[in-house]
This record gives structure tokens, sequence and C-alpha cells, in this order.
């Protein structure tokens, strides 16, 4: 008997990086009186209607198998609420709840995905985007907005892409690294291309509720999401992404969701049914709740989440260091480009020099580097502590 030499590993796996995200959280996590900016999960507890109603749940017995697809109740809800941002989806074949956002991206790419397939990716963008492209069997091909339009996609910055194998556009707006909108005519500009072409949009909506008036505009009534599947033929061609997790503060409820072609949801579903079989039962029953008795909580951390961000903005800006204004999500991504610093250089020097961990944009794609990405998912204390030790760093830099 001999060894192995190629190892058990698929090569494309072994290629694959671990997540940059969590490389600063977990150093820092060792480092006594460390602060973390790095991780976006919301510092809120769930509401306690939701979990309230999960205990209620779990005292009654709920906790069997769901239907695949999900709860048909939920499915309900989810389509009712969604009409919000000008879209009818039939909750009975056009609805698929998910172990949060993330699994529903990895079943949309396994479902259209060819070997081969070219899947354009609008970089900075969620870790997951190219790693599950690759996974799928596809191509990732890089699309990079400019920092200088506020990192807002173009109608030239497609076509400069598109190739006869190109099958798919994913796109996340709110945009997480970066906290850039697209508003309804930025929208309507791309969609001026994408109707023309034989592609599916894969919109990542799950900072939708996370919209923002500009700094020092008040009030919240100029900042609704906008969603590309509402434009005029764009509907049948648009898969939406959303979830619990950030707008609802459910981040290990594990809870998302689908809405888009039938025929694609039932592809998805059957994928989601031979690897995962369904979502928690408990967790569908807490999303209910969520969906039917929780909007004024929303709007109270949305609330929260905007002051925070004009503390990190009117922070950055005290100590000179450059940030567009994000409208969306809850991050900020300053650049550090006048540093002289690569992204991870500077995110090493500042955790071992002022305990402060924050996330190299380069985790996010190329296109990051000269970034880093500044959660507000924390207390305005926290945020407060951290730019005065992000000020004492940029002084001895």
């Amino acid at each position: 008997m001999t060894d192995s030499k190629k190892g058990f590993v698929a090569q494309k796996i072994a290629d694959l990086p671990f997540s940059g995200i969590r490389r600063f959280y977990d150093i820092a996590d060792e480092i006594e009186g460390a602060i973390s900016l790095g991780v976006g999960e919301p510092d809120f507890l769930t509401p306690w209607n939701i979990r309230e109603e999960a205990i209620f749940r779990l005292e009654r017995g709920g906790t069997s198998y769901t239907s695949n697809a999900g709860l048909p109740e939920l499915r309900r809800e989810i389509a009712a609420y969604i009409r919000k941002f000008g879209t009818e989806y039939d909750p009975k074949t056009q609805v698929l709840v998910t172990i949060g956002a993330s699994e529903a991206i990895d079943v949309a790419l396994r479902a259209v995905t060819e070997p081969g397939d070219e899947i354009l990716i609008v970089e900075p963008c969620y870790v997951s985007y190219k790693a599950c492209i690759i996974m799928a069997g596809g191509v990732p091909v890089v699309i990079s907005p400019k920092p200088e339009n506020d990192f807002r996609l173009l109608p030239e910055e497609i076509t400069a892409k598109l190739t006869p194998r190109t099958k798919a556009l994913i796109m996340g707006y709110p945009n997480n690294p970066t906290g850039a909108v697209m508003e309804r005519a930025d929208l309507e500009r791309i969609a001026e291309v994408l109707r023309e072409q034989d592609i599916l949009v894969i919109s990542d909506e799950i900072y939708a509720e996370l919209t923002y008036g500009p700094v020092g505009r008040e009030g919240l009534g100029d900042a609704e999401h906008a969603s590309i599947a509402a434009l005029p033929g764009m509907y049948g061609k648009t898969l939406v992404i959303n979830g619990f997790s950030k707008a609802f503060a459910m981040t290990g409820w594990r809870l998302g969701y689908a809405c888009g072609p039938a025929e694609l949801i039932s592809a998805m579903t059957k994928i989601h049914q031979y690897v995962l079989m369904c979502a928690s039962r408990n967790s569908q029953y807490a999303g209910l709740e969520a969906l039917r008795n929780s909007h004024k909580s929303v709007a109270a951390m949305r609330r929260e989440y905007d002051a925070r961000r004009r503390v990190l903005l009117d922070g950055f800006r005290e100590i000179g260091l450059p940030c567009f204004e994000p409208r969306g999500a809850f991050y900020t991504f300053p650049s550090i480009q006048k540093t002289g610093l690569s992204s991870e250089e500077f995110c090493e020097k500042l955790l071992m020099s002022q305990k402060l961990a924050v996330v190299p944009g380069n985790a996010f794609g190329e296109a990051g580097e000269g970034f880093v990405r500044c959660s507000y998912a924390y207390s305005v204390e926290s945020l407060k502590e951290a730019l005065r030790r992000l000020k004492a760093f940029l002084r001895e830099t």
C-alpha cells in the first residue's frame, strides 16, 4: 500500500482562501483590551417578541421538519412583506426559505451554473460570492465600480465584461463592505443594458431595511430601498436574495429566503431538499413573528445605526481619514492610501499597536486594496474609543 500523493481535497477547494473577515477578529479575540470593528453583526439582541415566540413554539413541541420550501405561512408573509419593494411573488412557487441568505446564494449559483460559465460579480463585495461561483464550477468575472462614483455600478462597466459565456450577474446593494447604495435612477441605467442580455441578475438585498438619508439631513424619508426586480422588464430575470440576520438582529437564527422565477426557485428547492432538507422550524416561526410584529424594532435599530454612522464619519473627517459617505448597511470604507501601507499591513500594525481590529479591504476583492472596512454595528462608546485609537495610530504612522 502506498500513500496518495494527490490527497483527498479537490484542488479548487484547496486553492480557496479562508475568509479574511474572520482572521483579524480571531486575533483580536485573543488580545486583552482589544476593540473589534471587524464583524458585520448587530450588537442588538433579537427583539424580545421574536425570542418569546420561539420559546413558546419550543414549549409546544415545535421541533419537527417543515416542508422543504419552508412553512407555508412564512412564505406567504415573505411575499406580503416584499411587496413594499414593488414586486409580487406567488408564495407557493416563487419563494424559498433558506438557512441564511448565504445558502440562497450558494444554491442559486449551483442551480444555474454550467462548468465554465462566467458569473459577473461587483467587487468589493461579500466574500462568499466568488467562492460559491468557483465551487459551482463557474468562472468569476470581476467588475470594479470606482470610488469616485461612490462604488455605484455603471452600465458601461457591465458591457465591458460581457461575453458569450456570461450567465449571471451578482450584485449586493446596499453593499458590504462599502455601504454604497444603488438608487432607482442608478438601477434604471444598468437595467437598460441588462434587459437586452439573456443573463440572470442575482440581487443580494440583505441590507434593504438599512438605508439612510445624507448626513446633515434629518429623517429617513428619502432613503427607501429600490429593488431592480421592480423595474420594467427585470422581474422575470431577477432573483432577489434577502434574510433576517441584519435588519432583525437574527444572525444566529440562520434564516434567509429567495424570491424569483418559479422555474429557478424549483431548481433551488431541489438542491436545498437534497442537501439541507429545510430551515429550522423554530427559526421559521421566529421569522414569522419578525415580519408580523417587529417593524418598530427595526426602525429603532435603523435610527441607532444612522447615529453611529454619523459618529464614524465625523470622526474620520476630524482625523483626516478620507471616506465617502455610505448610505446603507452598517459599514464605512475609509481610504488608507495616504499612509503608504497596504490594507493588510495597516490592519496588522493597527491591531498590534492600538489593539483595534478592522478588516483589510482586499478581503473583499482586489478592488478593495487601499481601504479598510469598519463596521458601526457597535456601541457609540466603542466607536469613539476606536476613533481615539485610530487617531493615535495615524500620528505614529
